[in-house]
């Protein structure tokens, strides 16, 4: 990673962090303090954790950047302290970054014993010469459920040290620390629609009143491990609204921001996505692409004739199975390759079909539901227009009615209309299991299968319920 700026150096740190917390079978702790006093321009910065120990090599890939910073910001130090629970010891590091020769980066200093205690975590502190409201701004996204997680502010006046602890709460439901990533991810992608964006402290109620409004689909694909690949991880959440009034929709609803992260950081968007992006066969899902863009830190979907009431927001992460160590350092595959990433997207488009009938059709299967009224219609005059009231009884009985004199013929059409549909949306949908589609009457028939086709590269790659 280049360091091109301390906010950018923060984020990295705070995200591996978060990766060491992740990583951990524990409730973790993640600190951020902030120190600055009235007598010197300096800000301290710490990073804390209790996850699992690092291995160090997640700072090897760290590249001074002297034009981004300048010498007069940040001399390029890091101060790295760590453990991991099975260690005796508590080890120090000093780390320049400012050396080119790899060798001599980094400096072991004299270790701290542990008495006995188990434990393990990491703090990172560096000294730097900026605001902290500069700093404030992007370190607060980091800040999710899966940690405890405190901000820490420290402002030096000639009255002594004020320490101010920031918490910062969210209105999202709570999750419960062994949550899945992707779980997760749905719940900050959620929130994320629900404020229009990344405006932590307006919620628009003009526009989304419940969060049952919005229809949230997910999908996750991986890479095979092997000897020289920890798994890399591909996570897609989908989240589409329908609203029939949205003045802040109104004028944008044709594009899909896509949002990028890697290893739990926001990322630019690769060559790979915009072609992942750009393969899938979008018209099974009834809707119709019009451009891809690369946008820089997100790709932009334009689409034709999407509806305006209708918004869809899309987030991709990919990030490794493993925690980084000596042993695949320098061998691990940094980014997931097209099949991959249109694997999760296809999985998180499959969900929400799963999820909400009759939602992403294909044209093929709402041109057919076109013709289901007049199918209906034609049914139902066949069944009332016979003079045998054993077969109008049979019939009436198999769509699940009850036989009477006073069934109307309308009852008896729209009865045979949603079944219709209804088999329609069923086998539309990409169906994981090999169960067939119901048939329009209900009896016992058996059943012929369906399987799933995949494209010719993707049977390499598994996918996580």
């Amino acid at each position: 990673m280049n360091v091109s700026s301390v906010q950018k150096l923060c984020i990295h740190l705070i995200s591996s962090a978060f990766q060491r917390c992740r990583l951990s079978k524990d409730l973790c702790r993640l600190s951020v303090v902030l120190k600055s006093s009235l007598t010197t321009p300096v800000i301290l910065v710490s990073i804390s954790d209790t996850g699992i120990g690092s291995c160090l090599e997640e700072f090897q890939d760290l590249k001074y950047n002297r034009e981004g910073i300048g010498n007069e910001k940040w001399d390029g130090l890091l101060s790295v302290k760590t453990t991991s629970t099975s260690d005796n010891e508590i080890y120090n590091y000093h780390l320049n970054l400012r050396e080119n020769v790899s060798s001599r980066r980094l400096t072991r200093l004299p270790s701290n014993p542990k008495n006995g205690a188990k434990f393990s975590g990491t703090e990172v502190y560096l000294s730097i010469s900026d605001t902290i409201d500069a700093l404030l701004t992007e370190i607060n996204r980091f800040f999710q459920k899966s940690v405890a997680a405190e901000l820490v502010i420290e402002r030096g006046d000639a009255s002594g040290v004020q320490r101010e602890n920031v918490f910062l709460t969210n209105e999202c439901i709570p999750l419960h620390f062994s949550a899945s990533n992707v779980e997760r991810l749905k719940s900050g992608v959620e929130e994320y629609v629900l404020r229009h964006g990344n405006s932590l402290n307006n919620k628009c109620d003009s526009c989304f009143c419940y969060r049952e409004q919005l229809k949230i689909g997910s999908g996750v694909a991986c890479s095979m491990e092997s000897h020289g690949s920890s798994g890399l991880m591909m996570e897609a959440v989908i989240i589409i609204s329908e609203l029939s009034e949205s003045p802040c929709f109104r004028s944008c609803s044709n594009k899909t921001e896509v949002l990028h992260f890697k290893d739990f950081s926001p990322c630019s968007v690769s060559q790979a996505s915009l072609n992942a992006l750009t393969s899938i066969d979008w018209r099974s899902y009834g809707l119709t692409l019009g451009s891809v863009v690369d946008q820089v830190d997100h790709a932009l979907i334009g689409w034709e004739s999407l509806p305006p009431h209708i918004r869809i927001h899309m987030v991709l992460h990919h990030y490794h199975k493993q925690y980084p160590t000596s042993c695949y350092q320098g061998k691990y595959k940094n980014q997931p390759d097209r099949h991959l990433i249109k694997k999760a997207v296809k999985l998180a488009l499959d969900d929400l079909k799963e999820k909400h009938t009759g939602l992403l059709l294909s044209a093929h299967a709402v041109k057919i539901c076109s013709y289901a009224p007049d199918f209906a219609s034609t049914i139902a005059g066949i069944i009332l227009s016979s003079n045998d009231s054993d077969f109008q009884s049979e019939c009436i009985s198999l769509l699940g009615l009850l036989h009477s004199p006073e069934i109307e013929g309308e009852t008896i059409e729209d009865c045979i209309k949603e079944k219709i549909i209804s088999v329609i949306e069923t086998k539309d949908k990409k169906e994981k299991s090999k169960e067939a589609a119901p048939f329009l009457f209900e009896d016992d028939c058996p059943q012929d299968t369906y399987f799933e086709e995949y494209e010719e590269g993707e049977d390499v790659f598994s996918s996580l319920e």
